[in-house]
């Protein structure tokens, strides 16, 4: 009797041991799984991007976005969303964007006259063009076209250049404003070809063309893709592209800088994200970026609307940024160019 008893109770035991064991193996379960998302982070990224244009809807800036936002939603797993943020020259969006949660989540379309030549020229700006920003990608760039009415005398670089010289003063080219990039790359030209222009700066694009289609003013450089319709009809004759290449389009169309080397003046635009965003986080936009711009199908859409894909990282954007102030803040300074 006695060792039967023992016996159950040893066995008793047993089972109480086992119960115990199981009850705190669940117990350090749960508290692993409840701790588990404090600490774990979910990859990036796991929530809609909001990528700020800082445009209007329908330009050219916009419309590129809105082709490598359907590519990136596709990379990234994760919707990209556009936000046009117009106004104050491109600065306004670009501003909310340098302000933003440096977590990845919102990025900038960054061109010309919100980090570098803005700045350049006194324009007012809520943010520091290259230390609020992780410039990450250098996408692309738009050429313009010198282009005269079709029964100009000039025929070519060369022949506009000994009008000017003949008659200093008297050409007078547009713009779409006071700091836009035809008057820039208007001044530019003046500067390295040593000659005398008028500018006359318009309320848009738009209206300096109407006025060189009617003979009030005698060149323009406009947007290549803007140009290309009339040119095609025989309205406007194309001189140069101011590209750094030839377009593919208009291959008999010389560049600017075959006539008159270093004048170059493209509109660019670029992907960019608040300082301090996570090193993973660039480098992963980066990675995708790079992709996307690679593929033969974003090129050649990319290509249709006017743009030559450049595809630079996060350094040679950089570098890329310091030369464009070297370049123009000497154009800006001597042609007093201001933008209060």
């Amino acid at each position: 009797m006695e060792g039967s008893s023992a016996l159950k109770n040893g066995a008793l035991g047993a089972w109480l041991g086992k119960i115990l064991r199981a009850g705190l193996a669940l117990i350090m379960g749960m508290a692993c799984w409840s701790a588990g998302p404090a600490h774990a982070q979910a990859p990036y990224p796991n929530k809609p991007i909001k990528w700020i244009v800082p445009f209007a809807p329908g330009g050219s800036g916009d419309l590129i976005a809105r082709v490598l936002a359907e590519r990136l939603t596709q990379a990234l797993g994760q919707p990209v969303v556009i936000d046009n943020r117009g106004g104050n020259g491109s600065v306004l969006g670009t501003e909310l964007a340098a302000k933003a949660t440096p977590d990845g989540y919102t990025w900038v379309l960054s061109n010309g006259a919100a980090i570098t030549t803005g700045p350049l020229m006194g324009q007012n700006l809520g943010y520091k063009p290259l230390d609020d920003f992780v410039h990450i990608s250098l996408i692309g760039s738009f050429a313009n076209a010198l282009i005269v009415r079709a029964d100009h005398p000039a025929r070519s670089v060369q022949d506009l250049l000994n009008l000017a010289r003949e008659q200093p003063g008297k050409l007078s080219y547009g713009s779409a404003g006071v700091g836009s990039a035809g008057n820039l790359t208007g001044e530019l030209l003046k500067q390295l070809a040593k000659i005398q222009m008028v500018h006359v700066p318009y309320k848009g694009s738009g209206p300096a063309l109407n006025d060189l289609l009617g003979g009030q003013i005698d060149l323009m450089f406009n947007a290549l893709i803007a140009s290309a319709p009339h040119i095609r009809a025989g309205r406007v004759r194309a001189l140069a592209v101011t590209g750094a290449q030839r377009d593919r389009e208009f291959a008999q169309v010389p560049t600017l800088a075959e006539t008159v080397p270093g004048a170059v003046g493209d509109a660019w635009f670029g992907l960019s994200v608040p300082a301090r965003t996570p090193p993973a986080v660039v480098e992963r936009l980066r990675v995708e970026m790079v992709k996307v711009l690679s593929a033969p199908e974003s090129r050649n859409k990319l290509a249709e609307m006017g743009m030559q894909t450049l595809n630079l990282g996060p350094r040679e954007f950089q570098d890329f940024l310091v030369q464009e102030n070297r370049k123009w803040a000497p154009v800006i300074r001597s042609a007093q160019i201001r933008i209060e």
